[in-house]
């Protein structure tokens, strides 16, 4: 069972209802800019840690986690269009 409570909008009506309630949620809305990160995960040797920091230092990519034994590991993340720099400055660490 329908019921019927509104006005005949027609074609047009519609068109406009639908063209007000756009740029009424466009009027209230929030504009949220986010960044696009990727997490990237170095494992090395404890004598490499000052090396690593530098880099960490001069990319400035957030650090999620850190670990440190006999092997450590950090893992990085930074804007994906750099993520490729930062795991190749980092693999360059390990032949210097």
């Amino acid at each position: 069972m329908r019921y019927y409570g509104g006005v005949n909008l027609g074609t047009s009506g519609l068109i406009v209802a639908y063209r007000e309630a756009a740029a009424d949620a466009i009027a209230h809305s929030e504009i949220e800019t986010r960044q696009v990160e990727e997490v990237v995960t170095y494992s090395f040797a404890y004598p490499l840690m000052n090396d690593v920091m530098r880099i960490v230092k001069e990319m400035q990519p957030r650090i999620v986690s850190q670990t440190y034994d006999n092997t450590c590991e950090i893992k990085l993340s930074i804007r994906k269009s750099e993520a490729e720099q930062l795991r190749n400055r980092l693999s360059k660490l390990s032949f210097e």
